[in-house]
């Protein structure tokens, strides 16, 4: 598989599991305190805003490659396991139903703009270029 399919293959599981950390944030049984750290990862994970720019050499990856992944693996630490795997048998299930959906979505989305460019172009055509 090479580096480069483990790497893939890791990227996945840690989007997979910052879902289940955003179900566990709202799990009722999900103490206090972690239901603070997993909101403050998931929010960081999926914010454009990094604590250090990506901008910034070998630096600015920093973050993405070993922040995000530590505090993963801190926040499923303190999740009690009942609740952790109630929700990744309810990410698991939801992912199943989104890919699907967002595969429609997404060819739709592609059709109207290929649409729009097809009537763009007609109308300038006819316009006289």
């Amino acid at each position: 598989m090479g580096w480069l399919g483990s790497l893939k293959q890791r990227a996945r599981a840690l989007k997979a599991e910052t879902y289940v950390l955003y179900l566990a944030a709202r799990h009722p049984g999900t103490p206090w305190y972690a239901k603070l750290l997993v909101a403050g990862i998931v929010a960081y994970a999926f914010s454009p805003i990094d604590l250090i720019p990506d901008f910034v050499p070998v630096l600015g990856y920093l973050d993405d490659l070993v922040l995000i992944p530590l505090g993963i693996m801190l926040a499923i630490r303190l999740l009690p396991p009942e609740v952790l795997a109630e929700c990744r048998a309810r990410a698991q299930e939801r992912r199943k139903l989104v890919s699907r959906a967002a595969g429609v979505v997404i060819v739709a989305i592609w059709l109207a703009l290929a649409g729009l460019g097809l009537w763009w172009a007609w109308r300038w055509w006819n316009a006289g270029g």
